[in-house]
């Protein structure tokens, strides 16, 4: 395997080309785990103001993305790599949306790109924060549902308790919230036809991975 190969599939979130030449069985399964965390605010006015999001890398990808970008080879990534490793993030996670993905009564919000992705490297560990703000106003009046999952199921984002994918400003006061996480035995039971189809017309996984997805529900 060449240098240029290993580089790209170590840091394969970060190169979107390289995402489409990646074949069906190696999508199908995670290589690069995160422990997230996901805040939604709300306005006094009830819409939606912005989103955060807060990932921490497993050990191994991290330490790939050590080696690829501590160019003084001093064992850890300095202000000016760790700048160099955020704009590669964000100029490259947009045609992902950031993993971050919500709705509000069935319809799809857009989100504004990040202004700026916050990295750094602590315990081994590479550590990715930003928000986003909806591109146009957004009541939160109905069902909103909140997700943060990668569609090529490459990348295993992981809330370790509820209170990692939380809501809070005074425009949630009054709002039920849920917090869901799909177990595969239902998964199978309810949607049996549905994933017969996908295997076969959704290899890259791109509808399996919101059906599987932690996910916020918020009622208002």
């Amino acid at each position: 395997m060449t240098f240029d190969r290993a580089r790209a599939i170590s840091f394969l979130f970060l190169v979107t080309v390289f995402i489409g030449s990646v074949p069906a069985p190696a999508s199908a399964h995670p290589h690069i785990f995160v422990d997230a965390q996901f805040e939604a605010v709300a306005g006094a006015d009830g819409t939606l103001s912005e989103v955060h999001d807060r990932w921490r890398f497993d050990e191994v990808f991290s330490s790939s993305v050590l080696i690829d970008f501590d160019k003084n080879q001093n064992d850890t990534l300095d202000p000016s790599e760790l700048e160099a490793v955020a704009k590669t993030v964000r100029t490259s996670m947009a045609k992902y949306n950031y993993y971050t993905n919500i709705t509000v009564n069935g319809k799809a919000v857009a989100l504004t790109k990040p202004d700026i992705i916050r990295a750094s490297y602590e315990n081994q560990a590479l550590i990715l924060s930003f928000s986003q703000k909806p591109a146009a106003p957004t009541s939160l009046k109905g069902l909103t549902v909140f997700g943060v999952y990668d569609p090529t199921l490459y990348t295993a984002l992981d809330f370790a308790s509820d209170n990692d994918i939380k809501t809070s400003g005074p425009g949630f006061a009054s709002c039920k919230r849920k917090v869901v996480r799909p177990g595969s035995k239902e998964i199978l039971a309810e949607n049996q036809a549905m994933l017969t189809t996908l295997f076969f017309n959704d290899p890259t996984g791109t509808d399996y991975s919101q059906l599987v997805a932690t996910r916020l529900e918020v009622r208002c």
